[in-house]
């Protein structure tokens, strides 16, 4: 008698894609994934200094190097676009741990995917794209988890008004209407004939 089907049987699984997928996530192609901005960013120095060292030698194709990277760490527009860009791919890779540890995931273990993040005057802007059994409304009940995990003053969140699947966090860490002169709370205690008797002095 042939033995019944069991549910449980991974050849009966509708989420074998999905398991696929979680392991995938975490084995060594995940973490080159989730790196890839670093992993690429190396590869691109190490690839310049070897072709460098092959055609000038070793010890002025690192003078090569350091100068080009000193020029640019001391250029402001440089510095200000690789810092930009650096916390860029530092609230990436923390909004997916504040998803993690907030269980913004799913029950296979899958994370929301962070499709593209950019700089703005206020702080970064990263769109978000919820697996099934996510939504907006579970990033807005995190807002503050969010706002601490990125360094920042608020996290922002916004829902896309024609896709569900799709919300829009703004990482804001700095206010550029603020005043850049704030006076001290000792000065403003002093009263109206306080600052008489100092005219008079």
């Amino acid at each position: 008698m042939p033995s019944k089907s069991s549910s449980r049987n991974h050849r009966n699984n509708p989420y074998l894609l999905d398991d696929l997928f979680v392991r995938g996530h975490r084995t060594a192609a995940g973490v080159l994934w989730r790196f890839r901005t670093e992993l690429t960013t190396l590869t691109t120095l190490g690839a310049g200094y070897t072709a460098l060292a092959h055609v000038a030698g070793l010890i002025l194709a690192g003078v090569a190097v350091g100068g080009l990277v000193l020029v640019v760490a001391v250029l402001p527009w440089s510095r200000r676009f690789i810092l930009r860009r650096a916390w860029c791919v530092i609230s990436r890779h923390r909004i997916q741990r504040v998803c993690f540890e907030t269980r913004m995931h799913t029950r296979s273990g899958r994370l929301p995917l962070v499709l593209r993040i950019h700089p703005t005057k206020v702080g970064e802007r990263a769109l978000i794209w919820c697996r099934a059994g996510i939504c907006a409304e579970d990033f807005e009940a995190h807002a503050a988890e969010i706002a601490a995990a990125c360094y920042a003053r608020e996290a922002r969140i916004e829902s896309n008004k024609r896709r569900a699947q799709l919300v829009t966090i703004q990482v804001v860490r700095r206010d550029t209407l603020a005043a850049h002169n704030v006076i001290s709370p000792a000065l403003t205690a002093v009263t109206p004939s306080q600052r008489e008797t100092n005219k008079s002095a």
